[in-house]
């Protein structure tokens, strides 16, 4: 955790950090540090089985206290009540498919879910498990139900599981859960304003089964969604072609063409304070779309396209912002030097108009559709560097939202 993050994050708040027994304990230590570093007053419950991933003299000497396990200990004191009663933020990392399922149901068996049931304040998990996990519908419908209830869910990410698996499963990085989980208590400098985000990548037909598209995923502009929703803000996300999941409760209209995304972005922008154009927009379409598959047998060995360029939508939403709205772009450059790239978008912060433009470097292997780390840098309308932002989609989000709660203050 940066300093920068370590001010933001205010006076010490006392959290309870608790870990399930997952592989990803190890990560915890890590998450625990950061808390640390960041002033607050750590006190870690873990469960029987997550001492078998992670020692307790390691969890004590990192939280600079006692590590709560037994049910049963401090009985005199009704510990197992004054743990959750006491606590300002929960936070567990991570969370297995059982501790999600017996939070779920108010199952209050260890002392990790009685400090749960016995505190009013925020709760906030990170699951980590095997995709095949994740995805059962036991699972899904325990998540749904947490997040109805408020509680605020980080990740899981993409990436390398347990031995050879990999896939979605893989526990958030444990800078993102401490910088997640005290957003939930900061202010919220959003609420009451409405703010419309578009995510994801438009395709341009050529015929009932081939597109023209990009490889935009849309996890960037998600992650922007889910983090103006948690500083208090009405968000609708406008989505083309989605590859990562999104919440249930999160509002979202579905759009295919950019001709689709113009038309939806301009109705709802007529109402939004703030308007966050993250979505990757096909810069042309093909004039004419087949109305049957085109066949190699009847186009021979060489296929012509003829394309025309798709209206800016980003122009087109400056021109018509009303007063005291705010709008965001988004661009994509693969020039590898970073004084030009940075030339380049200068250029474009002052022909598009918007109030920030956030560039980032795309490529082969980086960018479009990675569940890595990013760095972007974020400019003001006339073109100047406001400020950058490296680590991972969440973290990027983040800092683009401070950047855009600065210029509206």
């Amino acid at each position: 955790m940066t300093e920068e993050q370590r001010a933001a994050a205010g006076h010490g708040r006392r959290i309870v950090v608790g870990i399930s027994g997952g592989i990803a304990a190890y990560k915890a230590v890590q998450l625990v540090r950061e808390l640390v570093l960041a002033g607050h007053d750590v006190h870690v419950i873990a469960t029987e089985a997550a001492l078998r991933f992670v020692g307790r003299p390691t969890l004590e000497a990192i939280s600079r206290n006692p590590v709560h396990t037994d049910l049963y200990e401090g009985v005199a004191e009704v510990r197992h009540v004054a743990i959750g009663q006491a606590a300002e933020l929960i936070i567990i990392a991570p969370a297995t498919a059982n501790t999600i399922a017996r939070l779920a149901a108010g199952i209050a068996d260890d002392l990790l879910t009685n400090a749960v049931l016995a505190s009013t304040a925020p709760l906030v998990i990170a699951p980590a498990m095997h995709t095949e996990m994740w995805r059962h519908p036991a699972t899904v419908a325990n998540v749904a139900q947490l997040r109805a209830r408020g509680v605020t869910i980080i990740g899981p990410e993409a990436g390398q599981l347990t031995g050879a698996d990999s896939g979605i499963g893989r526990m958030s990085e444990p800078a993102d859960i401490a910088r997640g989980a005290l957003a939930v208590l900061a202010p919220r400098e959003l609420a009451g304003l409405r703010v419309v985000v578009s995510a994801g990548g438009t395709r341009e037909p050529l015929d009932p089964v081939r597109f023209i598209g990009n490889r935009s995923s849309g996890r960037q502009g998600v992650e922007l969604a889910l983090a103006a929703a948690a500083r208090g803000a009405e968000v609708l996300l406008v989505a083309a072609h989605l590859e990562v999941e999104t919440p249930a409760n999160l509002p979202r209209i579905e759009v295919g063409t950019t001709e689709e995304l113009r038309a939806a972005m301009q109705e709802q922008a007529a109402s939004a304070d703030v308007v966050i154009m993250a979505a990757a927009v096909a810069d042309y379409r093909p004039e004419r779309v087949a109305e049957a598959k085109l066949k190699k047998a009847e186009t021979g060995e060489a296929l012509g396209i003829s394309l025309v360029q798709n209206p800016d939508i980003l122009r087109e939403l400056v021109a018509a912002r009303r007063p005291g709205q705010t709008i965001v772009g988004f661009a994509a450059e693969t020039e590898p030097d970073e004084e030009r790239l940075l030339a380049i978008a200068a250029a474009k912060a002052r022909r598009k108009g918007s109030d920030l433009l956030v560039v980032n470097r795309v490529g082969w292997h980086e960018g479009f559709g990675a569940a890595t780390d990013s760095r972007v840098a974020i400019l003001g309308a006339d073109g100047r560097v406001l400020a950058e932002a490296a680590g991972s989609k969440s973290v990027v989000a983040g800092r683009v939202l401070d950047v855009l709660t600065e210029l509206r203050k």
